[in-house]
């Protein structure tokens, strides 16, 4: 698949966060554990990017998007920037998000190189993430070469009332 991704600097243009607001709906109502249950209410998304855009603004987050080669978001991950003096070296890349049409197409394998770089780019040489247990983000992450650092049990309340672990992943840049 041919795609094209970029850093997206803000959340200013109507269509983008259209699309963005549609692709987060996508991941919860296909079972996506990004911190909301589905269905998703139409709040949840606009108030979402909304604290996206206000992040991108402080200069220690970014947001990069890939596009198909008919110019459809396909999906989009965030890397937050650690700003304290002990942290200059660390980020935690969060939100990995791909429409579920798209998956298996090599975009999130595509949108993880290029947070990676990003980060070797802002001078970050170790990165961080979190994902549910027993979710396909496990072994995802594993195959792209990220190390398991550890769980937290009941670290989240899914959607069916039940306490899940969350499994930590890093890579060293």
């Amino acid at each position: 698949m041919t795609l094209s991704i970029t850093d997206i600097p803000a959340l200013d243009d109507g269509r983008l966060r259209t699309e963005l607001e549609a692709l987060l709906e996508d991941a919860v109502n296909g079972g996506a554990s990004v911190g909301y249950h589905a269905p998703l209410e139409s709040h949840w998304k606009r108030a979402f990017w909304d604290g996206v855009g206000g992040l991108l603004s402080s200069g220690a987050h970014r947001l990069l998007i890939a596009r198909g080669s008919g110019g459809d978001l396909l999906g989009s991950v965030q890397l937050a920037l650690c700003t304290k003096p002990n942290g200059a070296h660390r980020a935690e890349v969060q939100k990995l998000l791909v429409f579920t049409r798209h998956r298996r197409n090599g975009v999130a394998r595509s949108l993880m190189a290029a947070v990676e770089e990003t980060a070797r780019g802002l001078g970050r040489s170790l990165l961080v993430l979190d994902t549910l247990k027993g979710h396909s983000g496990e072994p995802f992450y594993e195959a792209t070469g990220w190390r398991r650092a550890g769980r937290i049990p009941g670290y989240t309340v899914e959607a069916d009332g039940a306490f899940h672990d969350t499994v930590l992943f890093y890579k060293t840049l």
